[in-house]
C-alpha cells in the first residue's frame, strides 16, 4: 500500500514537471511567428517604485495615495494629463486645490510625483538595440509632460541619449498623440499606421488590464510581472542569441 502511494505521487510530480515543460516550449513555439514587438515603458524597460511614489504623496498631505493614484484607481486628472488634454500647469493646480494649499510649489510637486522613476537597468538598452535589428520595435507609453521632461533628461544625462528614437522603429507618448491604453484605439493605431498583422506583433506591458484590448484585436501579449525582466524575458524566449547579447 505504502508503495503504491509512493508510485501514484511519482506519476504526478512527473505530470507537473512534464506539463511545466510543455508550457515553456509552447511559448517558445508561439513565439517565433513574433515579427513585431511593442513595448511599454514604465516597469517593462523603465522602473518605477510606487512606495516612493506614496510617500512622495504622503509628504504633499496627500494620506490616501492609492485612492489618489494605483492601478486600479486614480483621480480623473491623470487621465486627461495623460491624454494631453490637462497642461503640466492644469496638473499642478488641480494637486494644490486637492491639498488645500496654494503655496506649494512647482517644484515640491514635481518632486513627489517624479519620486516614482527609478531609472533603467544597466543592459536594457542594448538589449532593445539589438532586438531593433531583428524585428520591427514599437514603444507605447502612457505617458505625461513633467514625466517626460524628467525621462528625456535622464537619459541624456545618464546615457548620452537625446531621446528613445534610435531604439524604436517608432515611439508613440499618449500625451503626444492624445489617446492612452487601454484605450483599443491606440493599439489600432500602432497596427494601421505601421502595417502590422495583429498575429505576428507582441505587447508587453506591466498591466493586465492595457494587454485585455491588444487580446482582442489578435495582438499576442505578455505581462511583465517583477521578479521578472525584459533581459530574462528575451533571453528566455530566445529573441535574440546569447551572442548578439554579448
Amino acid at each position: 500500500m505504502e508503495n503504491k502511494y509512493i508510485i501514484t505521487n511519482t506519476i504526478i510530480v512527473y505530470c507537473i514537471r512534464m506539463q511545466s515543460d510543455f508550457r515553456g516550449i509552447s511559448t517558445y513555439l508561439r513565439m517565433q511567428n513574433i515579427k513585431n514587438i511593442i513595448f511599454d515603458y514604465g516597469n517593462v524597460i523603465f522602473l518605477l517604485d510606487f512606495q516612493k511614489l506614496r510617500d512622495g504623496w504622503r509628504s504633499l498631505s496627500i494620506n490616501d495615495p492609492d485612492q489618489f493614484f494605483s492601478h486600479g484607481v486614480q483621480d480623473p486628472i491623470f487621465d486627461a494629463f495623460d491624454r494631453g488634454l490637462a497642461s503640466a500647469a492644469e496638473f499642478r493646480d488641480h494637486i494644490r486645490q486637492k491639498i488645500g494649499n496654494i503655496d506649494l510649489t512647482d517644484v515640491e510637486i514635481d518632486a513627489a510625483w517624479n519620486s516614482l522613476l527609478l531609472g533603467v537597468d544597466e543592459g536594457t538598452h542594448q538589449v532593445l538595440a539589438e532586438l531593433n535589428k531583428k524585428y520591427r520595435t514599437f514603444l507605447l507609453s502612457n505617458i505625461n509632460p513633467i514625466h517626460y521632461e524628467y525621462i528625456m533628461n535622464y537619459l541624456k544625462n545618464e546615457f548620452g541619449f537625446e531621446n528613445n528614437d534610435h531604439l524604436f522603429e517608432k515611439t508613440y507618448y499618449s500625451h503626444l498623440v492624445g489617446i492612452r491604453k487601454p484605450d483599443p484605439a491606440i493599439f489600432e493605431k500602432v497596427l494601421n499606421e505601421n502595417n502590422l498583422i495583429a498575429e505576428e506583433t507582441l505587447f508587453i506591458d506591466d498591466i493586465a488590464a492595457n494587454l485585455e484590448p491588444a487580446k482582442s484585436l489578435g495582438i499576442q501579449t505578455f505581462l511583465m510581472q517583477a521578479p521578472d525582466t525584459i533581459q530574462d524575458f528575451i533571453k528566455r524566449e530566445g529573441f535574440i542569441s546569447p551572442v548578439e547579447r554579448g
